[in-house]
């Protein structure tokens, strides 16, 4: 399926699925097959001036792989939903926009992933991203306002790196699920207020959402074993439940839109209609609520898609992490990195979509300074990178990296690598 659509008023590039899977990968430098060959080759990725006249700083590019060892599913991943799921389909913008029923099924649906998505944090992925650019800062500015990471631009939309980086400047390309926005006012709100709202409009699905906790459902992050309790976990919050009677289900209007009614481009009136409970009535012309996201089929505003362009411009090389960018709106960021001679590394799990244009003019021998391409788990590897690279910098001696033996298929990974292991663990059992 194409990422195009065409409207009356010309071609526009505009998130909706695309559900090809790339072709494999090709692992650049080739020794980047182990945890120790990709963080020495993205060691000398980001402690190599880029090319003459770029300046030596970095930009973040992300998708939901990073997300994955948090618990939230992805799209295009090893369990990723449209392998799991082959007859997923999200809600389209204008399905949203034109459909009481629709809106039912939507907001049902992401009532009861809310829970998941809300209990749901920061990975060492995350963190490491934070550890990161503190380090390189400190390491080639010195100065705390001179930022050696000029930016995450991310897909996902679980808020995330803000709450795990929050010095570093985030781009959030397809908006938040922290937040509802009036399709009419644009005021926004908080979900947690308006998840309490929806509980108190719904209480025969807030009893289900009750036993589905009880169950365990929502708690476990094994998929066969939501799949049995009836739960099917969808990217961005969204749950599938088999043969729910959504038209049960009751949303609230837009507070803002039910005092002052908003008026059309066009100068006519409004009006918000509300039943006895506070729920939006379908004889509304206003009022109605969506997330705070870029919906399949949205366009992404002028100002996100400036602030993107510029955390890249003012970037020497790209770092990207966890996508296939299989979204155009995520894509043309790379190829703009590109184009502007910037050196990129990948480290995605899965084939990147025309992953081959970014690496086309490397010499495959050289070790990691021009480009990087490592299937590995960002959980793991960051966290290893950022030990590698405190260990590096304090001047102290580099230990030994890795031996192999014929008798073991694991590698005896370096002191450092045990730590992260250990630290993942330690996340993983806290998390729990």
């Amino acid at each position: 399926m194409s990422t195009l659509a065409t409207t009356a008023a010309g071609t526009l590039r505009m998130r909706i699925p695309y559900r090809e899977l790339p072709p494999p990968t090709t692992i650049i430098p080739a020794t980047a097959t182990t945890l120790p060959g990709a963080v020495a080759a993205l060691k000398s990725f980001l402690t190599t001036p880029p090319p003459s006249g770029l300046p030596n700083r970095t930009v973040i590019l992300t998708g939901a792989g990073l997300s994955v060892a948090s618990g939230l599913a992805d799209y295009r991943g090893v369990n990723g939903t449209y392998r799991v799921n082959k007859d997923y389909k999200p809600i389209f913008h204008h399905e949203f926009l034109a459909s009481h029923e629709t809106r039912q099924r939507y907001w049902a649906r992401s009532y009861i992933g809310w829970r998941g998505l809300g209990r749901a944090g920061p990975n060492p992925g995350h963190y490491a991203i934070r550890d990161l650019g503190n380090l390189l800062t400190e390491r080639y500015s010195g100065d705390r306002n001179n930022k050696s990471i000029t930016g995450v631009i991310t897909q996902n939309v679980d808020s995330f790196h803000k709450m795990s980086h929050p010095d570093i400047q985030t781009v959030e390309l397809h908006g938040t699920l922290a937040s509802v926005v009036c399709t009419s006012c644009r005021n926004q709100f908080p979900r947690d207020e308006y998840q309490t709202t929806l509980a108190r409009l719904n209480p025969i699905w807030a009893d289900f959402l009750r036993e589905a906790l009880a169950s365990g459902a929502l708690e476990t992050e094994d998929i066969e074993e939501r799949n049995k309790k009836g739960i099917k976990m969808n990217p961005d919050g969204d749950v599938d439940l088999a043969e729910a009677p959504y038209t049960t289900f009751r949303y609230p209007a837009c507070p803002s839109c039910l005092k002052e009614p908003p008026r059309l481009a066009d100068g006519t009136k409004t009006w918000v209609e509300i039943d006895k409970d506070g729920a939006w009535i379908p004889s509304s012309t206003a009022g109605v609520l969506k997330p705070a996201v870029i919906m399949f089929g949205e366009s992404i505003s002028a100002e996100v898609k400036g602030e993107a362009e510029k955390a890249i411009d003012n970037a020497g090389r790209m770092l990207i992490l966890g996508t296939s960018l299989a979204t155009y709106s995520a894509w043309r960021l790379a190829q703009r990195a590109k184009l502007r001679g910037m050196p990129i590394a990948i480290v995605s799990i899965g084939g990147v979509r025309r992953e081959e244009m970014f690496f086309e003019d490397l010499d495959p021998k050289m070790a990691g300074p021009h480009g990087v391409r490592v299937e590995m788990a960002t959980e793991q590897l960051l966290p290893a990178l950022v030990e590698e690279l405190k260990t590096s910098f304090s001047g102290s001696p580099v230990p030994n990296t890795f031996s192999t033996s014929t008798s073991s298929p694991f590698c005896i990974l370096s002191t450092t690598s045990r730590k992260v292991l250990i630290l993942t663990s330690a996340w993983r059992e806290k998390a729990a």
